[in-house]
Formats: structure tokens, sequence, C-alpha cells
């Protein structure tokens, strides 16, 4: 299974040279790889929102269902580096996700701020979050690393990187301050714009280039998780007060949201896996 499952990704990442494909026959063939490839770099994700989405809110055989989340979380990620689907390097970025996210729980949940909640018990609750949480987090990180490799990106016109970096810094500042001092996100969403402007995405989806604004990318990103969002809350993983009563939608400024902590998690990752050489910036 192992050795299938690391053929498959090299099949995915071969080329496959199809110079006798035109026209809306060659677009039904590149949106198939882009598929077939984004569904394989979003296996983290998808694993771990079965087992969120599976798993009984009353547990199983006397095991929380939190507890049991992060055993299945703990298990996923260990099979993804056991089959090398993930590198040790790769896996040392989602761990900093796990952590920056767990992190923004700890606050977000405190008494003091209150903007969501878990309402079940668990033994594996710190300050009242389930240490599950922060592999949701993790999870985007982990489909950011494996639609690098897939999709074999490259970056053109990136912005120097310490702007990139203080740019990821103030906006995971915002997600803390803007309970003290307003939020900023609209002006930081204004300025990540500016910054990226020019800042092009290129991806092999089959075997030609194909090319979309990073910002654009940035914002289906956090769409989707928004999303997932959605679905989480459905289940009563977590709770917003408006929810509290019956569910409700989750807000859709918490789209911008999401979308804004992909760009930190971009930011991230490009430290972290060291392709700097991979990405043109501009002298």
């Amino acid at each position: 299974m192992i050795q299938s499952l690391q053929e498959f990704d090299r099949w995915l990442c071969s080329g496959h040279q199809r110079h006798d494909l035109h026209g809306f026959r060659r677009f039904l063939r590149e949106f198939w790889f882009f598929g077939l490839k984004q569904a394989r770099a979003c296996l983290f994700v998808v694993l771990f929102f079965a087992a969120v989405f599976l798993t009984p809110q009353a547990g199983v055989l006397g095991i929380p269902r939190y507890d049991l989340l992060l055993i299945m979380a703990l298990g996923i990620q260990a099979f993804m580096v056991f089959t090398k689907l993930e590198t040790l390097d790769e896996l040392k970025a989602i761990t900093l996700f796990h952590l920056v996210g767990l992190g923004l729980e700890l606050f977000k949940t405190s008494s003091t701020i209150q903007s969501w909640s878990y309402p079940d018990f668990g033994y594996t609750k710190f300050f009242g979050v389930p240490l599950f949480s922060g592999f949701m987090y993790a999870s985007v990180g982990s489909y950011v690393i494996q639609a690098w490799r897939l999709q074999d990106l490259r970056v053109r016109h990136h912005p120097p990187y310490w702007m990139a970096t203080l740019m990821a810094i103030l906006i995971y500042a915002n997600f803390f301050t803007h309970h003290f001092i307003g939020d900023y996100r609209w002006y930081l969403a204004a300025c990540a714009l500016g910054l990226y402007a020019r800042t092009s995405v290129h991806f092999r989806p089959l075997d030609r280039v194909r090319t979309m604004p990073l910002v654009l990318s940035f914002v289906l990103i956090g769409f989707f998780v928004w999303i997932a969002e959605n679905i989480s809350t459905f289940f009563r993983v977590w709770q917003y007060p408006n929810q509290m009563g019956a569910w409700a939608t989750v807000h859709l400024s918490k789209w911008s949201s999401w979308s804004l902590l992909v760009i930190m998690t971009f930011t991230i990752v490009a430290h972290l896996k060291k392709i700097k050489e991979r990405i043109h910036v501009p002298e």
C-alpha cells in the first residue's frame, strides 16, 4: 500500500506530455488532473474532517469525542509521515501551524473573549480548548505544502521576505488586538493586496504551466475553509455564541479572516520549506 501511494504521487507529478490535446479536450484533461492533484493535496484535510464528522458527539466506548479526535489526528499525521507522503521537514511546519492555531484558540475561547466555545467534555482539553483543535489549522498548512509540491508551484514577483513576514505577523496579531483596539483586517487586506498585486503563481496541472494571481488563490482557499467551518459548527464540534440555541451560518466576515490566515500560512510554508530558490524576488 505504501509503495502504491508513493507511485501514485510520482504518477501525478510525472508531467503526462499530451501534445495531441487541443481546445476543449485539453481543458477537460487538465481540469481532471487539477482535480486529482487538489484531492490528493487535501488528503490530510479529508481524513481529519471525516473523523470530525463521523465521530458521535457522545464519543465511542466511553472515550469522549474530543479525545478520540486527538487520537485519530495523531494517527493520520503518523500515517502521512510513515508513508512518506509528508517529510519530516514538512512535519515541522505542520507542527508550527498546530501551535499557532492552538495559541489563537486559547485566546479566543478564554473567559474574557469568548468568541466561540467547545461545549463537550474531554480529558485532553487545555484551558477549555481540546488539543485536537490545532490540527484544524495544521490541515490548512498540510494542504498548502502538498499542493505546492504536486502542482510544481513557482511564484513570480514575490515581495521581499521581510515585508511578507511583517504582513503575516500583523495579520496574526490583529486576531488578538481587534478585541481591544479595533479590527484592522480590511486595512491589512488592502496592504496585502498591494503587496501581492504583481505576484502570480505558476502551476502545472498536466504538462503545461498555467498562471493565476496569488491573491485569488488566497481568497479561494479561504472560501473553502469557511465552508468547512460551517459544516463543523453544524455538527457542533464548536459553536459561536449565536449558534447556541440553533445552528446558523457562520458570518461571511469569517471568510475574510480565513483568507488572511491563508496568507500567513503561505508565508510560513515559503520559509520553512526553504524554497526561496523557487520564488522570484525582484531586486
